[in-house]
């Protein structure tokens, strides 16, 4: 074990896109955690292949580095708003944060965000300024308005004393000084973590205590814990208590919380991580982060202290409210079972509470459905990484239209989530973007011109008004628009939010489509399937150049004679078909159409399949609102 004033806790928190994953790689390389010829892929810590794909971290990892006598341990966090539930729980383990901040861009939502609950936590980060190498960098520009954030956020005088490092996390090297000091290697940022990062506060003598911050799951040993030891030791084999706890209101610390009860364990696995792996090992030590198995379940904010002290219970994690939620339903469709596996409602809940175990800020409710549940989540990227997640396992799913989480107010008024959203964009399309956020309920805040032919826009909008509007804001931008949100509370029901202007083309038979129908419905909408493609009967099959919908026949085969037919002449071709991704498509479905998402297809549904019945569903719901 190392000693306990030789280890440094740390975790590195941005903004999506700011470089922490890149910068990790920097540190790796300065810390020769791996040999001169090993073969390491970019962004080494993303280690999931939707990671990869995507170019975000989704879920928060652990990695250890050496430096001279000192371990450090990082903690790589998400960027990304909708995964910022795996933000809040690893900062309990740590002394420190490295605030990433692009040099360019400045602070963002997401800056704001981590960097408010760091403060809240009594932490004294300590601000990188990546990015100074690219062009526009505004690098002193950048450190004055992350230094007025933190007034903002009512930092003290010592968090408001940060120490800084400018640098490149991808050319590899940090300093204290731009103008002056040596750009190579990353000496400076060891120096300042070793120098202005606390040791742990802990007591090896003390009992043994920590609490669950991360959760694992393995099919042979079951679950596994990961927390900063607080205090004192435990060995393999010996006894803990497993204490567990409860806010007594969700969300509201000042109600106090509880403690459900507690059990005597056994620690059955102990690892410590070292470089980028686990190392079993038959001793943990105050101060640092570790794993450990043997309790049958473990919780996020499970208290595990020395055998008999149900004294040392320590509060509950406190983890942010869902805000966005959709169904996950069983696939009734035609077509169910020919692309993946054909799932019960048992087996949809069975996979949905594995992904309970490791992902706390999930939520799942079973309201009685015979055909599916609900989901909850922080945002839709969150629920679309679950939904792409299964289909790659084999699964077959359908799932609705994402709507938003409301409360009711003290004097019983709706309320719904607000988000505070950032906009980047040229100056030639600051009009469209404003008017399209207007009719979502948006209202413009702040305006800063940063006389590079770029205008920064900032808006309060409701989450509704942002379900659907990321495609647009893009194909508006002509893809040069940078959008970011954050969750900032919840407030009045905005009113009626604008939405798809579109209707859809649904098809009326089932069978292959046909490129003599696809060509004559072409003229009218944006096909998303092509020839020879299997359709069946409510599916939707492309964009109505008008809102309402438009029913088709796309299996219609032309009339073979012996009669030249008229229309003989005309070959136009056929438009390449728009194929959605399962983010556009759940953006794009309205509330009564569903997403079918197999392994190898994304298709677009009616909720109802049939036409006939269709119209005596909306008959029944005009009778009821009469």
């Amino acid at each position: 074990m190392t000693a306990a004033d030789k280890i440094r806790n740390v975790a590195i928190i941005a903004h999506i896109d700011h470089g922490k994953t890149t910068l990790i790689d920097a540190i790796f390389r300065a810390a020769h955690v791996f040999r001169e010829n090993q073969q390491v892929a970019e962004r080494v810590m993303d280690s999931n292949v939707l990671e990869r794909e995507r170019g975000i971290t989704i879920r928060s990892k652990h990695c250890t580095v050496t430096w001279r006598d000192y371990l450090i341990n990082i903690i790589d966090t998400p960027g990304h708003a909708d995964f910022s539930g795996e933000v809040e729980r690893v900062l309990s383990m740590v002394d420190s944060v490295l605030l990433l901040v692009d040099a360019n861009e400045g602070p963002m939502p997401q800056t704001r965000y981590v960097l408010m609950r760091a403060l809240r936590l009594g932490l004294r980060p300590i601000v990188v300024v990546n990015k100074v190498d690219r062009p526009n960098a505004r690098p002193e520009l950048t450190l004055n308005k992350t230094f007025d954030l933190f007034i903002e956020l009512g930092a003290n005088d010592e968090q408001a004393d940060f120490p800084v490092v400018y640098g490149s996390g991808l050319g590899g090297w940090l300093v204290r000084d731009l103008e002056h000091d040596a750009r190579e290697g990353m000496e400076a940022l060891f120096e300042t973590i070793v120098t202005h990062v606390p040791p742990p506060r802990v007591d090896a003598d003390a009992p043994f205590l920590m609490q669950v911050s991360t959760l694992a799951w393995s099919d042979y040993i079951g679950q596994i814990g990961c927390g900063r030891v607080l205090q004192g030791r435990l060995q393999k084999g010996e006894a803990f208590t497993q204490v567990v706890t409860r806010w007594r209101e969700a969300g509201n610390r000042d109600a106090g919380w509880d403690v459900l009860g507690s059990s005597s364990e056994r620690a059955v696995h102990l690892w410590v991580t070292r470089g980028l792996e686990r190392v079993d090992v038959d001793e943990i030590g105050a101060g640092d982060i570790v794993w450990i198995a043997g309790p049958a379940e473990i919780r996020i904010g499970d208290t595990l202290a020395a055998a008999g002290r149900d004294d040392l219970a320590l509060p509950p994690l406190e983890i942010e409210e869902p805000t966005v939620s959709m169904f996950f339903l069983v696939n009734n469709g035609p077509f169910a079972g020919e692309e993946g596996k054909a799932i019960t409602l048992r087996q949809l809940k069975e996979r949905l509470e594995r992904e309970l175990r490791t992902n706390v800020a999930l939520r799942v409710e079973d309201l009685g459905r015979a055909d599916g549940v609900k989901v909850s989540g922080r945002g839709e990227l969150q629920l679309a990484i679950l939904i792409e997640e299964m289909r790659r396992e084999g699964w077959e799913l359908c799932v609705s239209r994402p709507e938003v989480i409301t409360h009711t107010g003290p004097h019983g008024e709706v309320l719904e989530p607000m988000e505070q959203l950032i906009i980047d964009v040229p100056e030639e399309y600051q009009g469209v973007v404003i008017e399209k956020l207007a009719r979502r309920k948006g209202q413009l805040t702040h305006m800063e011109n940063s006389g590079t032919g770029t205008l920064r826009l900032e808006f309060a909008i409701p989450t509704r008004g942002l379900i659907g509007y990321r495609n647009e804001f893009l194909t508006d931008t002509r893809g040069l628009g940078i959008m970011s949100s954050r969750f900032t509370g919840y407030g009045p029901w905005q009113g009626e939010v604008a939405g798809r202007n579109r209707g859809s083309l649904v098809s009326m038979q089932t069978g292959p489509a046909t490129a003599y129908q696809l060509e004559s419905l072409q003229a009218r909408a944006v096909l998303f399937i092509g020839p020879t493609e299997p359709v069946y009967e409510g599916q939707i099959v492309g964009m109505n150049s008008r809102p309402e919908d438009l029913p088709c026949n796309p299996t219609k085969k032309k009339a073979l004679t012996n009669h030249r037919a008229s229309t003989k002449e005309n070959n136009e071709g056929l438009n390449v078909p728009r194929r959605m991704s399962l983010d556009q498509a759940l953006e794009w479905i309205a509330d009564d159409e569903l997403v079918e998402a197999t392994p190898k297809s994304i298709r677009l549904r009616k909720m109802i399949l049939n036409a006939e019945e269709r119209k005596k569903d909306e008959r029944y719901k005009v009778a009821l609102s009469a």
